[in-house]
């Protein structure tokens, strides 16, 4: 269509994002408002102010957009926003550093921490469960993990 967009959203339900509107660039250089239009494979289909024809829908490919922190809902004790994951040093019940956090992702069987730091070859993906993570502490900027035997080098 037309100057329609594909949105994938990140909310639960998907079609939530257009509560949040108006979307802005990461640095808030546009915003736009979202009129949720269908579905398509693995996304939404949406206007976006600016986005009236072809060449306008074609130049925001790729861009992210991102919800006022402000507007979001507050979550239960033990849910938490990506966002505020990313970035937390990864410490074992001992103490010592495994890493930080990379990304969240979701495959379907649970989320996964994607974990890199000192002394790993690649990135580690850290089951997000409390036996595997029993401490979230998002003020002290940190987790604490008891993860799998085997799946961070000893150290």
């Amino acid at each position: 269509m037309r100057g329609e967009v594909r949105l994938k959203s990140f909310c639960a339900p998907p079609e939530a994002i257009a509560d949040y509107a108006p979307l802005s660039t990461e640095y808030v250089s546009r915003s736009f408002a979202v009129r949720l239009t269908g579905r398509a494979k693995g996304a939404l289909t949406a206007r976006l102010d600016g986005s009236g024809n072809k060449e306008a829908a074609d130049a925001l490919r790729g861009t992210r957009l991102y919800a006022p922190r402000d507007r979001l809902p507050a979550l239960p004790e033990d849910e938490f926003y990506h966002t505020d994951l990313i970035g937390l040093a990864v410490l074992d019940t001992g103490g010592r550093t495994l890493g930080k956090i990379r990304a969240v992702h979701d495959h379907g069987a649970g989320d996964l921490l994607e974990v890199h730091g000192p002394g790993l070859k690649s990135t580690v993906l850290l089951p997000f469960t409390r036996d595997a993570v029993p401490t979230v502490d998002i003020a002290g900027g940190r987790v604490i993990a008891a993860p799998p035997e085997g799946l961070f080098p000893d150290g």
